[in-house]
């Protein structure tokens, strides 16, 4: 079965991106925000138990970023004037309304990223997931008091119908599909794809391979560096992901900020959101 969402397009054969005021790299920050079931397995730490119910190792290593990790990364993002896009599990409106608020204060973009965590957006009959998608939807806009423009699923996931139904709810793009260092058009009218990141990813680097701290800054530079070199001839787009129950623990902290620090000390960087990204492209290319 081949992919009818998007055709295949090779980076060499594009017309040039440029960024607002000459900028080389667009840089922003997926900062995942979630609400995890206590009854249900989920991301874990430690496998052995995800099955029980309930299970204090892992759901309590998550609720730390809600509880305590995310005001952390936020102090660090604000040093570098760094709006977070926001990857939103509705449910998030419910549990957490003082991270909500404090969002809304720094004017960050609110992405919807399925209802909760605990639930990958799969398997659903079109009827039941075009309702599912605008419950989404209209609660991440009645809390955040803006309306999402930008999809990604919980795992990345959906179904063949998800990106369909997304544009008929007036959203304009993805993040699910990690093929690219530029934004692109899919067959769907009105719709993007805007680069996301498994590799560059603090939940995938710490905790899935097992990398140190002084491991994911040289990566998070090595990422930036190589981006920065293929930009001389066309802009590309570097994304950095993060969970605040990852990358908020206290031994971990000190990374982000100098990996934040190298990439704004550059000349040439457009530190932005997701939605400004997929805004500039649809409106200065064809």
């Amino acid at each position: 079965m081949n992919v009818e969402l998007f055709d295949y397009q090779p980076i060499v054969d594009r017309e040039p991106i440029t960024w607002p005021n000459g900028a080389r790299v667009a840089f922003y920050v997926g900062l995942n925000i979630e609400h995890f079931h206590v009854d249900k397995p989920s991301t874990s730490i430690w496998a052995s138990t995800n099955t029980l119910v309930p299970d204090p190792l892992n759901y309590g290593w998550r609720d730390y970023g809600m509880r305590v990790g995310i005001w952390r990364v936020i102090e660090t993002l604000d040093r570098y004037g760094i709006r977070a896009s926001t990857l939103l599990n509705s449910e998030v409106a419910e549990h957490y309304p003082q991270v909500i608020e404090a969002g809304r204060a720094r004017n960050w973009a609110w992405l919807a990223h399925g209802q909760t965590n605990s639930r990958l957006h799969a398997n659903l009959e079109i009827d039941e997931e075009r309702e599912i998608l605008a419950d989404i939807v209209t609660t991440i806009e009645k809390a955040s008091g803006q309306r999402p423009q930008g999809w990604m699923g919980p795992g990345l996931t959906e179904t063949m119908n998800t990106p369909r139904l997304l544009a008929e709810l007036g959203l304009s793009y993805v993040l699910d599909w990690t093929n690219d260092d530029q934004p692109y058009r899919l067959n769907v009218p009105g719709l993007l794809s805007v680069p996301y990141t498994l590799e560059v990813n603090d939940l995938l680097m710490f905790v899935t391979k097992g990398f140190t701290g002084p491991e994911v800054l040289q990566i998070i530079k090595d990422q930036f560096d190589q981006l920065y070199a293929d930009s001389a001839s066309s802009g590309r787009v570097m994304a950095l992901a993060l969970h605040p129950f990852v990358i908020g623990q206290p031994f971990r902290a000190r990374y982000l900020d100098e990996a934040l620090a190298y990439i704004a000390g550059h000349e040439g960087v457009w530190l932005t959101t997701s939605d400004e990204i997929a805004e500039h492209y649809r409106r200065t290319t064809a």
